[in-house]
């Protein structure tokens, strides 16, 4: 009797293990044919301030590793500011759509007739890309960086555009705007607003130092709590702005998993101001020998080191998400895609190998690090394939099976790329109505060749990135045809999209 009792209770325990054995498994395999996704974007990270795309000197071991994992785009482009990268990169439309350029505060605001002054906010009529993915069945969070309503959008949006000047910002701790923001007029353009069920950190700032009266220059800048940003609950726990939209992604995972999950992770760094991180980084970076090819570390030291104590609080947030994704069993259908707003801010860092930085029109204002990462449904490697942050908006339509959206789109999916499918070659485009670094320009990349046409004078510029990524050299005389060429492709994409120029522009509208 005694050992028949003993057989029951081991086949019990069996059964048990077993239960406990398909648990976990339904909870690590999602039956949702969606993918979760998370979608981190940093701020002002340049394309070869990680590891992956080549630095020697900045650290960042866990994006690296993830990169391994990964495909990795190694010609990857975004607008040259933040505010008209995000507007594409949120709408899935070009500039002249949306009207927004540059961002408002950094445009000159002498010769009006020869700019078209950007909007801050973007305006309802254009959807973005949260809203059908919401529609299909997504639980959505923001986190970070929003800057695509301005500070008085209410006033903004009724005002007839052209503007005949740029728009204006509030002073550093001025937060007379706050009343108006909480109001559902102003939510409308806020990311609650916009699809997503909750929003951490998203308005109209484009740096996390606004909140405090000097700026910049405060000791926080916005990183070291408190973050004095409204949309940001304080809490006893909080020391640095990044470990914090971390710990915001993580929670929010770990309560919407009955529905596939979307994560806006759009942090604040490394945008200026530089904080330390860590006088231990920071102690290292200032003594490590600089990397001869890029020129990081050679000037400028005690910013640059300031600035890579950023990225590699960055490197180990991502690590600490990618860990906890481990943890839940949720890596094999999570889908990650990490990029960069624009080029790096050329006070912050450096790159021998690229002309120019944010604000130019030129590859150090362009071109962003990018990789896409989802375990067993996108094989590991590097493509040369041109892509824009025009594309993520019809990638999440893909991924999410909505074929029925009928917005305007001006980019493509990355799907084909993702599952090494063939996809038809395509140039990229761009349009940029207003001065901030350069003149008013339209460029377009196709293939190895770049073409900038300025657009008040019509001056030409054409550079062969393969032999000449730095842009030393203007081909146009040197290769008048393939010039004509693509001058010919960038003013027909011009007039078949109605594409405005500047009141004073000689070219044909």
């Amino acid at each position: 009797m005694q050992m028949k009792t003993n057989v029951d209770i081991i086949y019990r325990n069996k059964l048990i293990i077993l239960l406990l054995v398909l648990l976990s498994t339904a909870c690590a395999e999602p039956t949702s044919d969606k993918p979760n996704i998370i979608f981190i974007m940093a701020d002002d990270l340049g394309w070869q301030d990680v590891g992956f795309m080549g630095s020697q000197w900045f650290e960042t071991p866990n994006l690296d590793a993830l990169a391994k994992q990964s495909l990795v785009f190694n010609q990857a482009y975004m607008y040259p500011t933040c505010s008209p990268s995000r507007a594409a990169l949120l709408t899935g439309k070009q500039s002249f759509r949306t009207q927004v350029y540059n961002v408002p505060v950094l445009e000159k605001k002498h010769a009006p007739e020869q700019n078209l002054y950007s909007r801050w906010t973007v305006g309802k009529e254009h959807t973005v890309y949260s809203e059908p993915l919401r529609d299909s069945g997504y639980n959505l969070i923001h986190i970070g960086k929003w800057h695509i309503v301005g500070p008085d959008p209410l006033a903004e949006t009724a005002k007839e555009y052209p503007f005949e000047e740029p728009l204006s910002q509030p002073a550093n701790g001025d937060l007379s705007w706050l009343k108006s923001h909480l109001s559902d007029e102003v939510q409308a353009y806020y990311p609650k607003g916009r699809g997503f069920h909750k929003n951490v950190g998203g308005t109209w700032w484009g740096d996390p130092a606004r909140g405090y009266d000097l700026g910049y220059k405060a000791p926080s800048g916005g990183y070291i709590a408190p973050f004095k940003n409204p949309f940001i609950e304080d809490k006893p726990s909080d020391e640095w702005l990044t470990d914090r939209l971390t710990d915001e992604a993580i929670d929010f995972i770990d309560r919407n998993q009955e529905n596939p999950f979307f994560v806006n992770l759009h942090y604040y760094a490394p945008h200026r101001p530089t904080v330390v991180r860590d006088s231990v980084w920071w102690e290292k970076f200032m003594n490590k020998l600089p990397d001869s090819v890029t020129g990081q570390g050679t000037k400028r030291l005690e910013e640059i080191a300031g600035y890579a104590t950023m990225i590699q609080s960055l490197d180990d947030n991502v690590g600490r998400l990618l860990e906890h994704l481990d943890a839940q069993g949720l890596r094999q259908n999570t889908l990650i895609v990490l990029t960069s707003d624009n080029g790096f801010n050329g006070l912050q860092s450096t790159n021998n190998r690229l002309r120019g930085a944010k604000g130019t029109v030129y590859e150090g204002g362009l071109r962003v690090p990018a990789l896409a990462h989802w375990r067993g449904k996108i094989s590991p490697g590097q493509t040369d394939v041109l892509i824009s942050g025009l594309d993520y908006f019809p990638t999440f339509l893909e991924l999410a099976g909505i074929s029925d959206y009928t917005g305007v789109l001006d980019g493509q999916s990355l799907v084909p790329h993702y599952l090494n499918k063939s996809s038809e070659e395509r140039p990229l485009y761009w349009h940029i109505g207003s001065r901030y670094k350069n003149p008013p320009c339209s460029i377009i990349r196709k293939r190895k060749w770049k073409l900038i046409q300025f657009l008040n004078d019509g001056k030409v510029e054409l550079y062969d990135l393969e032999k000449d990524l730095a842009e030393r050299e203007n081909l146009v005389d040197d290769k008048p045809e393939i010039a004509s060429r693509l001058l010919m492709e960038l003013t027909k994409w011009r007039k078949e999209n109605n594409v405005p120029l500047p009141q004073a522009s000689l070219l044909e509208s």
